[in-house]
């Protein structure tokens, strides 16, 4: 039996889909279960008539902004929420899943070969899992923070982090559904394109987390701690808008002519500065789990012409 907290955003809803489509048990809780409680949680799950062997946690505060002037509250969900969590999952003998995020790096990127070839400047490779963090804002650092009270509190051969980005999907607001209401509503957007990283459609990032939970129970054995999942490839916000565009003009999402227009993250001054480069290393989370992404671009398209996509 699966705790599934969270089952009402982005990611959870279409978790709690694929369990269903899928026969998984679980339980679902949202806010009716305080996760800032640690006694609410641990009376929740002895009072079950089957235990748990397994907490995934898709519960978080996700303000980024916001989080610069709400520290407290952030850092409630954030941090003490996943501890707790961790705490209830280590007492009651279940492995736990806790969804983090690129932005406990700062965006600025890693190089590791100084050399250059025709002169030109060198690039950054995607970030690995052991990579020093360095997060920038209230919310990344609160979830780095989140990260090591999970694994701290938990048991750690029991429990998987694992970060994400830019995500989206159909449940919730995201960058995917706000493109395609602005497309049909003007005739121009502006979209930033010094901002790099790797789209991930909701149900590519559930099925992953089902493969794992599978994986983890079969004779196969899955270490424990940090892992990331994201689509393949690496484009910045400008690339994603523009074939949101071309494939919403395809498959009748935009409905009028609309200019997708390249810029600069300076035109959009944010209380966070946003990472420059959030492209993940997926070399771990493929190798222990036999799995092959979806490149962002086919995920994108299959996103768009699902019956469930919310039409803008």
């Amino acid at each position: 039996m699966i705790w599934l907290i969270g089952d009402k955003g982005m990611l959870g809803t279409e978790l709690s889909q694929l369990f269903e489509r899928q026969g998984v048990p679980f339980t679902g809780t949202d806010r009716g279960v305080d996760i800032t409680d640690p006694q609410a949680l641990t009376a929740f799950a002895h009072a079950q008539a089957e235990p748990f062997s397994w907490i995934v946690n898709c519960a978080a505060y996700t303000a980024v902004d916001k989080a610069e002037n709400d520290v407290a509250a952030c850092r409630r969900l954030n941090v003490d929420g996943a501890g707790n969590i961790a705490s209830c999952a280590k007492s009651i003998g279940a492995k736990l899943i806790h969804i983090s995020t690129d932005y406990v790096f700062d965006g600025k990127g890693i190089i590791d070969a100084l050399e250059t070839k025709g002169g030109a400047p060198p690039l950054p490779r995607p970030y690995r899992e052991d990579d020093p963090a360095s997060p920038i804002g209230v919310y990344g650092l609160s979830k780095y923070d989140g990260e090591r009270a999970a694994l701290e509190k938990g048991c750690g051969a029991a429990v998987y982090i694992i970060r994400s980005a830019w995500l989206y999907g159909a449940h919730g607001n995201n960058f995917v559904s706000t493109m395609l209401r602005l497309m049909n509503e003007r005739d121009e957007v502006k979209v930033v394109n010094d901002q790099q990283g790797s789209p991930t459609w909701a149900r590519d990032l559930a099925g992953a987390l089902l493969a794992l939970i599978t994986a983890a129970d079969s004779a196969k054995q899955v270490q424990g701690g940090v892992y990331h999942y994201t689509g393949e490839g690496a484009i910045t916000w400008f690339d994603f808008a523009r074939e949101i565009y071309r494939l919403g003009r395809e498959l009748g999402r935009a409905a009028r002519d609309c200019a997708v227009i390249p810029c600069s993250s300076a035109e959009y001054p944010a209380k966070v500065q946003r990472p420059a480069y959030s492209v993940l290393d997926k070399s771990k989370i493929k190798a222990a789990l036999e799995i092959t992404i979806p490149a962002w671009d086919a995920s994108l398209r299959k996103f768009l012409q699902s019956n469930d996509h919310t039409h803008p």
